[in-house]
C-alpha cells in the first residue's frame, strides 16, 4: 500500500511539474505573427486599462471617428460586462462618451449603423458563462452620448453581424441562429424594422456571418463554421463561403480548410474583398484543430475570393484576439481590434482571462491590393 501511494504521489507530481512547466512556456514563449512587412502598418493603443477589452466596431459619424468595445474581467459572459462608446478626429486621442449595459446580463458583439443622421448600434446579450447569446437588441443615439432604452429585435432568436448597404436606402444584415447551425439575411429601410430576405447556410453549427458586395453587386458571405463545440477544435471546422445575386434569394459556395475565421469583418477596395478575422495557428491535429481553447491565435488579413481564402498577413496578436471595426477613407484602413500581449504568444485559453487592450492600426489599401496580388499569383 505504501509503495502504491509513493507511485501515485510520484505520478501526481510529475504531471503538477509537467502542466506547471506547460504554462511557464505559455506565458513566455516569443511571439512568431507573420506580419508582412510591406503592408507598411502602423499599430497603436487606443484603450489599455488593465481590463479585458473586446467586441470592437467602428464608424465615421458627423465628422469623427467612432469607437465601441467591451469591457469585461474575462473574455466568458457576466453581468459586469459594459460596452463603452468612444470620440475621436483623428482615432489616435479617444474621448470616452458613453456606457451601455443590460442589467444582471451580458452584453457583447456591437455593430454601428448611420441612418437619417442618427447612429444605431446593435449588440447581443448573453446569460450563460460561455458567452452564447440568445437575442439582439439596439439603442439609437443623435450623438453617441445619449442613448435610446435598449429594445429587443425582431425575429427574435437572431443574433446579427455587420450592417451593409450599396446605394444608402436599403441595409441588408447576416444573421445567426441563436443555438447556431443557421443563418440568413435580412433587410431594412429604417433600421429598427428588419425582414427576412433568404436562407444563406444551414448546417456545419454555423454563426458568425459577414456580408460584403463585389462590383456587380454580387454578395460575398463568409460563415464561421465550427461542426462541434468541443474545447480542443473540430477536425471539420472551417470558413464557408457563399455568394449570392441579387435579389439575394439563392446562395451557393465552398467550405475553405484553412482556418476557421472568427468574428468577421469584410470590406472592398478596387473590386476586391478583404478580410480581418481570427486565424487559427498551427497544423489541424489531436488537441490543435480549428477551434482549439489550447492553440495560438491571431488577427489576420485574409483576400476573400468565391473559390477561397488567401491569406495575406497577420497583425500583432496572441492569446484572445480580433473582432475588428474599420474605417475606410479613401486609400487609408483605420481598424480597430483587441488583443492579448502580442509580445508573447499565449493560446487562447490564456487570453481569456489576462487583459487585452483594443488597438488601433491603420495601412496603405494600395499597399495591400499590391500584396493581395502578389500572393494570388504565388498560391495558385
Amino acid at each position: 500500500m505504501i509503495r502504491l501511494l509513493k507511485i501515485t504521489g510520484t505520478v501526481i507530481g510529475a504531471l503538477v511539474l509537467a502542466l506547471a512547466l506547460l504554462l511557464l512556456y505559455w506565458r513566455f514563449r516569443p511571439n512568431t505573427a507573420e506580419v508582412n512587412p510591406a503592408l507598411g502598418l502602423e499599430v497603436w493603443d487606443a484603450v489599455n486599462d488593465g481590463m479585458h477589452n473586446s467586441n470592437t466596431d467602428m464608424i465615421f459619424f458627423k465628422d469623427h471617428f467612432y469607437l465601441v468595445h467591451a469591457s469585461s474581467p474575462y473574455h466568458f459572459a457576466t453581468p459586469e460586462c459594459r460596452l463603452y462608446v468612444w470620440r475621436s478626429k483623428d482615432a489616435k486621442k479617444w474621448e470616452k462618451l458613453s456606457t451601455v449595459r443590460v442589467p444582471g446580463e451580458d452584453i457583447r458583439d456591437p455593430k454601428f449603423l448611420s441612418m437619417g443622421g442618427r447612429l444605431y448600434m446593435y449588440v447581443l446579450k448573453s446569460v450563460q458563462f460561455e458567452a452564447e447569446p440568445y437575442k439582439t437588441a439596439y439603442v439609437v443615439s443623435d450623438d453617441g452620448i445619449k442613448w435610446s432604452a435598449l429594445t429587443d429585435m425582431e425575429p427574435e432568436g437572431w443574433l446579427f453581424w455587420r450592417p451593409k448597404t450599396r446605394d444608402g436606402k436599403t441595409w441588408y444584415i447576416p444573421a445567426y441562429w441563436w443555438e447556431h447551425n443557421k443563418s440568413m439575411l435580412l433587410m431594412s429601410t429604417d433600421g429598427s424594422r428588419w425582414k427576412k430576405v433568404s436562407d444563406i447556410y444551414e448546417g456545419g453549427r454555423n454563426d458568425e456571418t459577414a456580408i460584403e458586395f463585389l462590383p456587380d453587386g454580387t454578395m460575398i458571405a463568409t460563415l464561421r463554421l465550427e461542426y462541434s463545440d468541443s474545447l480542443f477544435g473540430d477536425k471539420r471546422a472551417s470558413t464557408g463561403i457563399r455568394v449570392s445575386r441579387p435579389p439575394y434569394t439563392e446562395w451557393a459556395g465552398i467550405e475553405d480548410k484553412s482556418t476557421r475565421l472568427d468574428g468577421p469583418a469584410l470590406f472592398s477596395y478596387n473590386g476586391r474583398v478583404y478580410a480581418i478575422g481570427r486565424r487559427h495557428v498551427g497544423t489541424p491535429g489531436l488537441i490543435n484543430y480549428h477551434g482549439s481553447i489550447f492553440t495560438r491565435k491571431r488577427t489576420s488579413l485574409y483576400l476573400v475570393t468565391p473559390e477561397r481564402l488567401v491569406f495575406l498577413s497577420d497583425l500583432p496578436s496572441a492569446g484572445d484576439t480580433t473582432y475588428a471595426g474599420y474605417v475606410k477613407k479613401g486609400d487609408t484602413l483605420y481598424f480597430s481590434y483587441y488583443t492579448s500581449d502580442p509580445k508573447r504568444d499565449f493560446p487562447w485559453i490564456m487570453g481569456m482571462v489576462l487583459k487585452s487592450p483594443i488597438l488601433m492600426a491603420r495601412l496603405d489599401l494600395p499597399s495591400l491590393e499590391k500584396l493581395a496580388i502578389k500572393k494570388m499569383r504565388a498560391t495558385k
